[in-house]
């Protein structure tokens, strides 16, 4: 199932992964029409945006909405809309303050335990749902997930917004992480779409960017996963 991304090519395929999802959904705002009137905002871009000029004081207010949300979930555990909140608040309460290095942009220890709690949230947000869980929380899903180098988890929140917004960007951000988690008959799937959605003078162009990535991340996924050779099979004996 998920891929192991501790070894070294596993995690450059995760940095692979989000220079070409930033490819994607910033210059996808101008070629695919991603996010539009704000439909990404409070991803983590806008989430480190708003902490650095926030300081510490605004790191506290995220901080007390958080553990207001969880209260809240936690005394109506059923409602599935507050287990959303909880995904929201605790997402951005990880990519605050000093919950990222402002040296390297990564998210330390603490950020990174913010971000699995997001995550479990938003797992039980979705159990809870059924068929309509929250497009909106799912966006920062597909951040934290693959910030937590879980492509695999990261393609399903992203095709839940792939549907609902049905453009080029967002299918192929599905399909870069499907191929990235080695799901390729979903990304391959997720390319057609997003080639469907294209105006015809840029498909060819979207083509060989999604094709190379495929490639590379089948390169460095092959070169993490250190896998003994098959052994032959024995050749039946005469009877």
């Amino acid at each position: 199932m998920l891929f192991d991304f501790r070894g070294r090519g596993r995690r450059r395929t995760v940095k692979i992964v989000y220079i070409t999802l930033a490819f994607l959904m910033g210059g996808g705002l101008v070629l695919f029409g991603i996010g539009g009137g704000g439909a990404l905002s409070g991803g983590l871009v806008d989430a480190i945006t708003e902490s650095g000029g926030g300081g510490g004081s605004g790191e506290g207010r995220l901080r007390d909405e958080a553990e207001e949300a969880t209260a809240a979930a936690r005394a109506n555990p059923d409602d599935a809309a507050l287990w959303a909140a909880v995904a929201r608040a605790r997402y951005n309460l990880a990519a605050s303050g000093e919950n990222i290095d402002q040296n390297s942009g990564n998210f330390t220890d603490e950020g990174v335990a913010l971000l699995r709690d997001s995550t479990r949230a938003w797992e039980e947000h979705v159990e809870l749902a059924g068929e309509n869980p929250d497009t909106r929380v799912a966006s920062l899903m597909v951040q934290a997930y693959s910030q937590l180098g879980e492509p695999a988890k990261a393609t399903l929140p992203q095709e839940l917004i792939a549907e609902e917004r049905d453009s080029a960007g967002t299918y192929a951000s599905l399909a870069q992480l499907a191929y990235a988690a080695g799901q390729i008959r979903k990304g391959d799937l997720a390319t057609q779409k997003a080639l469907q959605l294209t105006e015809p003078d840029m498909r060819e162009s979207l083509r060989g960017q999604l094709e190379a990535f495929k490639a590379q991340a089948a390169s460095q996924a092959g070169q993490g996963a250190q896998e003994p050779a098959p052994e032959p099979t024995p050749t039946p004996e005469a009877e």
